[in-house]
Parts: structure tokens; C-alpha cells; sequence
């Protein structure tokens, strides 16, 4: 997937005036200062993919293991303080790059993404799902939770 969300330091006024004493904004104000309606409307096609390659079939399971659950559950916390370290808010450009990446680092380790419709039983038994499948699923349900979905 190509990543062609605002990864640099944007030109608007919020950035300049970041940085000089008594104008300083939150990380998270300067990062959504930067963030455009075409970033989000990427944002909302890259969740939508991960929704239907890894989330309506993890959460599925999920919803009937509480185990899973349980764990899925971790894994979203995980998520929300990586992203709150990183200074960026739980929004739908900041879930869509956490997931590019997390996709982009399990295919350089030889893992791979299920397309959709391969993430059911018995292509994949979720019991027994890999981490960074569980994540992935987090971040469809963070996503699912605040309305970012477009469907």
C-alpha cells in the first residue's frame, strides 16, 4: 500500500508557530493542523480495506471468544498509547498510518495480510492468530468504535 499521508512538516501556520515560546500547541493540534479532507478520505479507504481483510473476521471471532477479545482489547490499548507517545490523536489518519505501517512491517518479516475473505475459518483459526493480526483487528475496532468507517 502506498502511504500518501502528510508525512512531513506541513507549511501551515500552526507548525510555525509551534515551536516559539508561549504559541506552542499540543502535538496532537499541531499533527490535526496539518491533516487535509483528502487525508481522511484516504484514511477512510485504508480502514475499509483492513476492515474487510482482518476486522469483520476477527472481530467476529472475537465477539464469540472472550478470550480473543480480551485480547484484541490489549492490543487497542497498546495502539492508543503508541499513538498518544507519538504526540498524535486516535484519529482516523493516525489509525490508517499505525495500520500502513504494521502491514508494511510484517510483509518485510514474510507475513501476509490476508485478502478479504481469507481471514475466516478455516483459513485461519483466530485462537491461534499471530499478533500482528490481532492488532490490525484492534485498529478496525478503534475505527469501528468512533465512526470512521465508511460503511
Amino acid at each position: 500500500m502506498n502511504n500518501d499521508f502528510a508525512t512531513t512538516t506541513p507549511t501551515d501556520p500552526a507548525y510555525a508557530s509551534a515551536g516559539t515560546a508561549g504559541t506552542a500547541g499540543s502535538a496532537a493540534d499541531i499533527w490535526a493542523a496539518g491533516i487535509t479532507p483528502r487525508d481522511r478520505q484516504r484514511a477512510i479507504v485504508v480502514l475499509d480495506d483492513v476492515m474487510a481483510r482482518v476486522g469483520v473476521d476477527g472481530l467476529t471471532a472475537a465477539l464469540a471468544h472472550p478470550g480473543l477479545l480480551a485480547a484484541v482489547d490489549q492490543h487497542a490499548t497498546a495502539v492508543r498509547e503508541a499513538l498518544r507517545a507519538a504526540g498524535r490523536p486516535a484519529d482516523a489518519v493516525a489509525l490508517a498510518s499505525y495500520a500502513i505501517s504494521l502491514m508494511a512491517a510484517a510483509a518485510r518479516m514474510g507475513y501476509r495480510i490476508p485478502l478479504p475473505g481469507e481471514a475466516d475459518l478455516p483459513h485461519l483459526d483466530w485462537s491461534d492468530a499471530p499478533g500482528y493480526l490481532l492488532r490490525l483487528v484492534a485498529v478496525c475496532a478503534m475505527a469501528d468504535a468512533r465512526g470512521m468507517l465508511a460503511g
